[in-house]
């Protein structure tokens, strides 16, 4: 990608009607999240910050999310759409896929939760991600447990045709100031050429902090760049959840100057915050 080329882009955000979102707004901490959040809230701020396009991910698990991803992908500030699919229900995955008709769709995800994902061994499942990637669909994954991230890696051998795509840094530990097994898994993982990930912040982390606190995560971040290197992870703000503990433009600003830290070159700053993700969901460059 030339330097004229170059994008920035946020690669993973959420927009959604409180009504469709009962398993994020569970009270207490997590009642700012209770309203709607769409494109006319975010889109004045990523201008601001400087960004070109977005990927907006699934956060509700139906079929009328994908219908609601599909409204907001007419949005010209969209690149890419992660749309919800059943993955542990292969026969209701595929029947998905034949329903919904998405122009910017990209990727597919599932909420996990703490599952261990057994289901990712089994032949069918192999086979609808050996579909996926028939269709050029990455699968975005938010393993937060130790036996998620062994089946994630399970699966990125058995078919490495398939992109996979690790969301907020693989939930590393740093609430607890750890580093294993999160460490050893980043080393494997980023040995399967099929495997990328995101330097953001996910859910689980930023509810156990009391503040807004980015760089307990530098190890993490240089970690993960000394391993899958700049051109397989991408910048992404995990807005509106991020407001929990920041502003979008602050949330943005702090994670670009933690790449800025382990980064040698504008190249590789620009393939973190942009390039890789243009890459990986094949957006539109300008």
């Amino acid at each position: 990608m030339s330097e004229s080329m170059a994008l920035t882009v946020d690669s993973h955000h959420h927009y959604w009607t409180a009504t469709s979102e009962k398993q994020f707004l569970d009270g207490g901490a997590h009642d700012i999240l209770n309203r709607n959040f769409g494109p006319e809230q975010l889109n004045p701020t990523i201008k601001k910050a400087g960004v070109d396009t977005t990927v907006i991910v699934q956060s509700a698990d139906d079929s009328l999310e994908n219908d609601r991803l599909n409204g907001y992908a007419l949005d010209e500030s969209i690149g890419g759409v992660v749309a919800w699919l059943p993955l542990s229900s292969p026969s209701a995955a595929q029947a998905e896929l034949s329903r919904m008709e998405m122009a910017k769709l990209r990727g597919v995800r599932c909420t996990v939760a703490d599952d261990p994902l057994l289901w990712l061994d089994t032949a069918a499942c192999i086979a609808l991600c050996r579909e996926l990637a028939s269709r050029r669909l990455c699968w975005d994954i938010v393993p937060i447990t130790n036996d998620q991230m062994q089946a994630v890696l399970r699966l990125a051998r058995t078919v490495p045709e398939l992109n996979i795509i690790i969301d907020h840094l693989g939930r590393p530990p740093a609430d607890m100031v750890g580093w294993e097994p999160w460490a050893s898994n980043i080393v494997e993982l980023a040995a399967c050429p099929n495997v990328a990930m995101k330097i953001s912040v996910g859910i689980d982390l930023l509810s156990s902090w009391t503040r807004w606190d980015p760089f307990s995560l530098e190890r993490y971040v240089e970690w993960s760049l000394e391993n899958f290197g700049p051109r397989r992870l991408m910048l992404a703000s995990n807005w509106p959840v991020v407001l929990l503990q920041a502003s979008y433009s602050q949330a943005w600003a702090d994670l670009v100057s933690l790449v800025d830290m382990h980064v040698s070159s504008s190249a590789e700053r620009e393939a973190v915050l942009g390039g890789t993700a243009t890459d990986w969901y094949g957006l539109q460059q300008v």
